[in-house]
């Protein structure tokens, strides 16, 4: 019997993506530079975690940070990613568009959604960025994208709980809404008692200490300080933990 609740676990290594099946993860969604709420990972990352793992493997197609307003330069990149990780054996595309009001850019996302298949493709949490999350909705709907990944616009899923119930109602099952930001072990079963969504995103990376031994404090490589000498990865126990309790305890 397949799960009840699709898991989609946020990585951005191959260590991470292992885990993530191990731990029993429905899918993986891979991203680079997840800092910067993540962009698309490298051909040679997509390959390397392809050949590692056997669930699904969704890749982001977001071709720099910052906001989903992208010029024509930029959606030619989105759309030479998703060739690539189409051809490089992944299993869904992760974007969204907006436009200059904040209103989902119907024509470019529905473009990039047929360039897509036969791919299954999620339109991220760009929706929770939008000027209004009822149109919005119907304007997802009207670009074929298969599901919606929100917040419910708020920061997490806790605060936005009311509203992804409204969207799931909403929804009618033209499109399937995935709950994702703050959820963890021991919130999990309220999001989705209160929610009704049966996808969920979560990261569940924790920072664990460099192994190097020479360290040079006085440099950071990046904006961020002192990120040297850590590393963020998702661990099995907590995939694990998080899946047993939407299971619920063995009979």
């Amino acid at each position: 019997m397949s799960d009840p609740v699709q898991i989609e676990v946020c990585v951005d290594s191959v260590a991470s993506a292992a885990v993530a099946e191990r731990g029993g993860a429905s899918r993986v969604e891979l991203c680079s530079d997840l800092l910067e709420g993540g962009v698309t990972a490298s051909a040679g990352m997509i390959e390397a975690v392809r050949n590692k793992i056997s669930i699904g493997l969704h890749v982001i197609i977001r071709p720099r940070a910052g906001d989903f307003l992208y010029e024509e330069g930029e959606i030619e990149v989105m759309e030479r990613d998703i060739a690539c990780a189409k051809r490089l054996g992944a299993n869904g595309a992760v974007f969204g568009v907006l436009d200059i009001e904040g209103n989902v850019d119907v024509g470019r996302t529905r473009q990039l959604v047929e360039l897509a298949r036969p791919l299954s493709v999620t339109f991220h949490r760009a929706f929770d960025m939008s000027a209004d999350l009822s149109q919005a909705l119907r304007d997802v709907c009207a670009t074929g994208a298969d599901r919606i990944l929100t917040s419910g616009g708020e920061p997490e899923c806790l605060a936005g709980e009311e509203t992804i119930a409204r969207l799931v109602k909403a929804a009618e099952g033209r499109i399937s809404i995935m709950a994702g930001g703050g959820i963890r072990h021991d919130n999990v079963v309220r999001v989705l008692e209160r929610t009704g969504v049966r996808e969920i995103h979560v990261g569940l990376s924790s920072a664990l200490p460099s192994p190097m031994k020479h360290r040079n404090p006085r440099i950071s490589m990046g904006k961020a300080q002192d990120r040297e000498y850590q590393r963020a990865q998702v661990l099995e126990e907590s995939v694990r933990r998080l899946r047993e309790s939407i299971l619920g305890p063995k009979s």
